[in-house]
């Protein structure tokens, strides 16, 4: 069993802030102290009204807050996504089974599963979700790169400024119409492959996102249904 969470003060007060709805409340000076655990938080709650499951429910909306990462971009355009989901806890050996499941099941991908110490890893090229120990308790990290987006610009780019300057030259060398298809062309392709490789990468980015927040929701179901300890 994992140790449990102790909640600064800070995190105190805005868990009984989610807890209460249309009105405010002052702990008791017993929870003013800070490292106080779930338990703690849920007689303090009982204390004051609040029901067991309300104090516990406020507790999993603060500790599995989602942060999304800022993606690194070329010419403005995703070629990353990431976010980061925090834990209260470690995840057991089964809840770490079924999050692998999910993974697979998301993204397509059997993958890698790998454990190094309190580290937990299922890697899949360069998308990776990894479970790790915090200053304040666990995360789930995940992340990709689209990895073939930057040579994809790197070749469009570099047939469009090819094409443009053999357009340029063979304009101004006159060497009539027929010898400026070849370059027109390239400029074209080059173009069109660019701008396909932009529309291409807003849409990668937003369904890996969306396959990014799906998880995240499940390993917060995850954590919610199976505490730990009576």
């Amino acid at each position: 069993m994992s140790e449990e969470r102790k909640y600064s003060d800070p995190e105190i007060k805005e868990i009984f802030g989610r807890a209460v709805t249309g009105s405010e409340i002052e702990p008791h000076a017993e929870s003013e102290a800070s490292g106080l655990t779930l338990r703690e938080l849920q007689e303090v709650g009982r204390e004051v009204g609040l029901a067991p499951g309300r104090v516990a429910a406020a507790a999993l909306a603060l500790d599995n807050a989602h942060e999304v990462a800022t993606p690194r971009t070329v010419m403005g355009a995703p070629v990353s996504a990431g976010r980061s989901i925090a834990l209260s806890r470690a995840l057991t050996d089964r809840e770490w089974g079924v999050l692998v499941g999910e993974l697979r099941e998301t993204f397509g991908a059997k993958g890698r599963v790998t454990s190094d110490g309190g580290v937990r890893e299922w890697t899949n090229g360069n998308l990776h979700a990894y479970v790790e120990p915090t200053a304040t308790g666990y995360r789930l990290r995940i992340g990709t790169q689209k990895g073939s987006a930057i040579p994809q610009f790197l070749m469009g780019g570099a047939a469009m400024t090819l094409g443009v300057a053999l357009t340029t030259l063979f304009f101004f060398e006159d060497l009539g119409r027929a010898a400026l298809v070849l370059p027109v062309l390239m400029t074209f392709f080059g173009g069109t492959a660019v701008a396909s490789n932009l529309l291409r990468l807003s849409t990668w980015a937003g369904r890996r996102q969306a396959q990014m927040a799906h998880i995240g929701e499940t390993v917060t179901a995850l954590i919610g249904a199976t505490p730990q300890g009576p």
